[in-house]
């Protein structure tokens, strides 16, 4: 009778030593997409959401390197967003006064949208599409972008098979967002103006 009272004592034991507990082990079906706080989420911990950040930043610097603009090309900013965003100068410029406004995720999530389309190994496009998930959609991220109910339903249905496109109503909304919203401030903000006189000064003084 010990023998048996110690088995049955012994058991629970290793469940009440698991983290978070094991009261729910399958919490939902989108464990990995953080669409609920489950137990894989917590395993996972925060070293995970630290790989995914540090990736997806150091590559999107990689990308931006470029050449210094003219102050024409500049002035051309001005007067038209979308050639701005074109150009990885203007995004560079664009990204640093974003983040005196505490908002660089919009244009990093648009960039990594970008990233996504041009990625044709099916294997990778899972990869990124989870990684922008995880990134910039859950709730669970400090880099949440602001979307409405409808695109993120989208995005749930589209994780269950992803595609380099899946995230174009999104990117499309955080595009207009940083529109609207961000680019007439751009172009009153000390960033653009000091970013155009020191490239004007060069030759005028010649």
């Amino acid at each position: 009778m010990r023998k048996r009272q110690q088995s049955q004592n012994e058991e629970p034991s290793p469940v009440s030593q698991a983290p978070g507990g094991n009261q729910r082990p399958n919490t939902c079906c989108f464990c990995w997409c953080c669409c609920c706080s489950c137990s894989w989420n917590e395993d996972r911990g925060e070293n995970a959401g630290r790989v995914a950040h540090t990736t997806k930043m150091e590559s999107i610097q990689a990308v931006e390197e470029c050449k210094s603009p003219t102050a024409e090309e500049i002035q051309s900013w001005s007067h038209n967003f979308d050639k701005m965003m074109k150009s990885p100068a203007g995004r560079n410029l664009f990204r640093e006064f974003l983040r005196t406004e505490y908002s660089e995720e919009n244009l990093l999530f648009w960039l990594a949208c970008e990233d996504l389309k041009n990625e044709q190994n099916k294997k990778l496009i899972g990869e990124k599409a989870r990684t922008i998930y995880e990134d910039y959609i859950s709730i669970l991220s400090p880099k949440e972008v602001s979307l409405d109910s409808r695109v993120r339903e989208v995005i749930n249905r589209n994780l269950l098979d992803p595609n380099p496109h899946m995230y174009e109503d999104a990117q499309l909304q955080i595009y207009t967002l940083m529109h609207r919203d961000s680019f007439p401030r751009f172009l009153n903000s000390q960033v653009f103006k000091t970013f155009l006189e020191s490239t004007e000064s060069p030759s005028t003084d010649s």
